[in-house]
């Protein structure tokens, strides 16, 4: 006999309302309605991986490599499209992934030791390709930014992308960075409701604290521009021009965009977040990713699954394209440039003294 499907159980300050099955295990972990109701508390695991750069060869992708200090986000945002990857550790991609945070400790030293071989070339990292680097834990463990002090040493070049403000804490390094046009920055604006934004991405900053992340950047001198996204029908969609709007009158110089897509456990962790939020509207906008994305709501193709296809993408393509024009943040984001790479220090020896 199978098991019932999960309740919906919303933990206070949690995105999703489900935790749902994984799809590699047998093993479920069920939370009690009391248990739920009150808190899920975030707990945190040591990360023992070997390396630290991961690779692609994704065409639709603008970055070659990624670096990734946290698995899992405690920022809970409902539509997440990394979720599934917690279910390659065993974990669910509903209260787990927000919940269960693996921390790679060691990522400045991989880092480091990466940068230090001799067959290392410079690469474009993106931080981070998967969750965001900057969620809460860091203010306390500082990975991040340990990472970026790595970058300096190195003058590694990157784009960082976050929907918190506490990468204003290292400006210090990414001004560093900027002298050299090895750096830029994306804040990720979803909405600039502030209960909309809570419910969307429940311990994630605020939208005025973001737009002082962009201000704060742009004062410095550190590239940065805006992220809206994902774009989600029917939610945020109206919100396309006073978002971009506003982070250009905040500073920002460039802009990206995406429309939601819904993998595997996200679907139902997002129709839940719907049903609980907004039930006069959960079939339109179900059925408009649908529209967007197929019937599994995710495409798989590349170049298509950013963007979705049909009437409503094209609309919201077409809205983004005029928005980014009026704002003046339609020229595309500067490259960063990896010609001042250099190894780290105690590995260039005396040579570094002649």
């Amino acid at each position: 006999m199978s098991d019932p499907p999960p309740r919906s159980i919303r933990p206070k300050g949690r995105g999703s309302g489900i935790n749902p099955d994984q799809r590699f295990s047998s093993l479920h972990v069920a939370y009690d309605e009391g248990e739920a109701a009150e808190r899920v508390p975030t707990k945190f695991f040591k990360d023992h991986s070997s390396s630290i750069i991961s690779r692609n060869d994704s065409p639709d992708l603008s970055f070659e490599a990624s670096l990734n200090p946290y698995r899992g986000c405690e920022h809970g945002c409902a539509y997440c499209y990394a979720r599934p990857t917690h279910e390659y550790l065993g974990f669910s991609a509903g209260f787990d992934f927000e919940s269960k945070i693996m921390v790679k400790h060691e990522a400045p030293a991989l880092l480091r030791a990466e940068f230090a071989k001799p067959s290392y070339k410079p690469l474009k990292l993106a931080c981070s390709g998967v969750t965001d680097p900057y969620q809460p834990v860091e203010k306390k463990l500082e990975i991040t930014r340990r990472c970026l002090e790595v970058m300096v040493e190195c003058l590694n070049p990157v784009v960082l992308v976050t929907k918190n403000h506490l990468i204003t804490r290292d400006i210090d390094l990414l001004k560093q960075l900027a002298e050299h046009q090895a750096v830029a920055a994306y804040i990720s604006i979803t909405s600039l409701d502030p209960k909309l934004a809570h419910k969307l991405e429940p311990r994630a900053s605020s939208p005025e604290q973001r737009l002082d992340a962009i201000r704060q950047l742009r004062a410095a001198g550190i590239p940065v521009g805006v992220l809206m996204a994902p774009v989600i029908p029917a939610i945020n969609e109206e919100e396309i021009p006073a978002v971009l709007n506003a982070a250009a009158q905040a500073g920002a110089q460039f802009a990206g965009s995406t429309v939601v897509r819904l993998p595997f456990a996200v679907k139902d962790i997002f129709a839940e977040w719907l049903e609980e939020h907004y039930p006069d509207r959960k079939d339109k906008v179900l059925s408009r990713i649908r529209d967007m994305q197929g019937p599994t709501l995710s495409h798989g193709d590349f170049g298509t699954r950013f963007t979705g296809e049909g009437i409503w993408a094209e609309q919201i393509r077409a809205m983004v394209n005029v928005c980014l024009k009026r704002a003046g943040i339609d020229k595309g984001r500067p490259d960063v440039r990896a010609d001042a790479f250099r190894r780290p220090r105690e590995m260039g020896g005396q040579m570094e003294l002649w």
